[in-house]
């Protein structure tokens, strides 16, 4: 008896590393993608960074994750999903020093996008690595639910505390934090993690490249044209090169043996919108969060610290709203659900479009951020569920990486539009007479909140043409809510933080 409880408390403990293992991955990748948000401005301060040049502190990660992430689930495929994990994660803390020691602008977005390859290839074995690890059931079933809890709090908690750290020490403990974590999981993980099954394949590096490129090529022009005017030729020819770049991917997929991104999947109406509805969609929240971010420091006053907590209630509402999603679901059914979800989303985007440089935090943000937060935490689950809808069982897994990709793509490209917009709003601003200049509000302030509230405003559009996919293409197909796609889903939440 004595020695039958030994083991199984042996067994437990093990369980528990290896889910910290996992859990530790997965939370640091969210949290980069939300830690420099609250730390933008400061960083700006100590770099030389203007808004323009900041949004590529976030484009460099997220471009890159995007852009390698269906390589980087293939390599797992290939050479081992536990060696892949290890060298992603090595790699991120690499890159994560240096990020926190750069002393220019160029080596800290160099290091960004280091940080978003290696995180392409360690996020897709998170996911494999904790379903080999834990048997059907209870067990599985409660990592699962652990892995969500962090996917989707994971964004708040990396916004509350980036500005605690740039409040208290410096921004660049945002990137530190990262390499004892790191240093701790490629210790340990060949103890504890269990080596997948290695499968035959071929890389489509070509395929990575040319969608990488040509993304960043694309995102390049729209922040060169709001930095210089739509007149620059380094913008129009960035434009060029980015269209040439993903003509060339398309020919590629075409023609290669086992290409990253399978063009069938697109076939399907249905589930080409729900890719270009989540684009979209994404595109305009994850916007509105680095110009609201830039609002709260530079025309409320607020800390880093203070602009972090000032989401919470937005991204709490979020988490809480998967627990309420699946009823709904079962009672008004995907496309209804998806479509009110945006439509609530829309009507708190365009509330918070109206601030000005007098507009209070209460009620003139929190209230429209916790209805933001209301249709964003309906709309995720049915809209992740209707991109991979109808796929056959070996799309699957590229079916699942095409929704994390146009996530992260719609996060990238969305910013780098309505910088655009930023930059237009702000040279209009400085060139009239400010109304509500004065003892309260400097002439800055008053263009920071002219320009906020414009670019914000593109984000409402983005949600209204994400609405208008919606409702064109995706609702022609009823999207099942059958227990075994709510399993998937959930094992699919990392997509939604």
């Amino acid at each position: 008896m004595t020695s039958t409880a030994s083991q199984q408390n042996g067994r437990s403990s093990s369980s528990n590393l290896v889910l910290a293992i996992i859990l530790a991955c997965q939370l640091i990748i969210i949290l980069d993608a939300s830690i420099v948000l609250t730390s933008l401005p400061e960083i700006g301060r100590s770099l030389g960074l203007s808004a323009t040049g900041l949004s590529w502190v976030q484009n460099a990660y997220t471009l890159t994750f995007g852009g390698f992430l269906l390589l980087g689930a293939r390599t797992g495929d290939i050479w081992g999903r536990r060696r892949v994990f290890m060298g992603g994660i090595a790699l991120f803390t690499i890159a994560s020093l240096i990020a926190g020691l750069s002393q220019s602008a160029e080596s800290l977005l160099i290091a960004r996008a280091v940080q978003g390859i290696a995180a392409a290839f360690a996020a897709p074995s998170t996911l494999a690595l904790l379903m080999v690890s834990f048997r059907e059931g209870k067990e599985r079933t409660r990592a699962i639910s652990l892995y969500s809890a962090v996917s989707g709090a994971g964004g708040s908690v990396g916004l509350v505390l980036g500005g605690v750290l740039t409040d208290l020490i410096s921004w660049r403990w945002g990137m530190f934090i990262n390499v004892p974590i790191g240093i701790a999981l490629v210790l340990l993980a060949p103890r504890f993690l269990i080596e997948t099954e290695r499968r035959p394949g071929r890389f489509d590096i070509a395929g990575a490249v040319t969608s990488t490129l040509g993304m960043t090529s694309l995102v390049y022009g729209f922040v060169r044209a709001a930095a210089n005017g739509w007149g620059s030729g380094l913008a129009m020819t960035a434009f060029i090169a980015g269209v040439i770049l993903l003509a060339s991917f398309i020919v590629i997929e075409k023609r290669a043996v086992q290409p990253i991104t399978p063009l069938r999947l697109f076939a399907s109406r249905e589930r080409s919108g729900a890719y270009l509805a989540r684009l979209l969609f994404v595109g305009g929240m994850s916007s509105m969060f680095f110009f609201l971010t830039q609002y709260l420091q530079g025309v409320t006053n607020f800390s880093a610290l203070t602009a972090g907590i000032a989401f919470v209630p937005m991204t709490g509402v979020m988490f809480g709203m998967v627990y309420a999603v699946p009823g709904l679901l079962a009672r008004l059914g995907s496309i209804r659900l998806l479509s009110g979800g945006v439509l609530i989303a829309l009507a708190g985007m365009v509330w918070i479009s109206r601030i000005t440089v007098d507009s209070a935090y209460f009620p003139s943000i929190a209230i429209p951020l916790v209805v933001l937060g209301v249709g964003a935490g309906i709309a995720f689950i049915p809209l992740t569920a209707a991109g991979i809808t109808g796929v056959e069982p070996s799309d699957a897994g590229a079916a699942s990486g095409l929704v994390n990709v146009a996530h992260q793509m719609g996060a990238s490209l969305g910013l780098a539009i309505l910088i655009t917009v930023f930059g237009t709003a702000s040279r209009h601003a400085a060139s009239q007479p400010s109304p509500s200049a004065g003892a309260s509000h400097t002439e800055a302030q008053y263009v920071l909140a002219h320009a906020a509230g414009s670019a914000i405003t593109g984000s409402a559009i983005f949600l209204a043409l994400s609405l208008t996919v919606i409702v064109v293409l995706v609702r022609k197909r009823r999207i099942r809510a059958s227990s075994s796609s709510r399993s998937h889903l959930d094992t699919r939440k990392v997509e939604q933080a």
